[in-house]
């Protein structure tokens, strides 16, 4: 990835955790999210957006839904903001990164807990 295309990438998740935090009024994007990542295509004509929230799969597959019906506005208030030649189209995925980080702490703190557990007895 060039400079360039971090520089916008990292311009786009910036502002869309902000238009996220201050104008989308969709109640399936009212939860706590967070736009973990941004990559955009070398021709800057595609961006695939990663979001990440807790819940269960029914609420993600809402997020994405709010997400693909806010996408136009989104783009727009991005061409707003960055003053970019082209605004790339915007593609949501979701990254569970999070949790899965959440359950490698769990299960850590699971053997960890044994082993103390095991000492404790001898």
């Amino acid at each position: 990835m060039t400079r360039r295309t971090e520089r916008i990438s990292s311009l786009i998740q910036q502002e869309i955790s902000d238009l996220l935090r201050e104008q989308i009024n969709d109640p399936r994007l009212a939860s706590l999210i967070s736009v973990t990542r941004v990559s955009t295509s070398p021709d800057l004509r595609h961006a695939k957006v990663f979001v990440s929230t807790l819940g269960d799969e029914a609420n993600k597959s809402e997020i994405l839904q709010g997400f693909a019906a806010a996408s136009g506005f989104l783009r727009r208030q991005l061409a707003n903001r960055l003053r970019i030649k082209h605004m790339p189209e915007l593609s949501f995925h979701l990254d569970d990164s999070i949790e899965r980080g959440a359950e490698v702490l769990r299960l850590i703190e699971q053997v960890t807990s044994k082993n103390t557990e095991h000492e404790d007895e001898h």
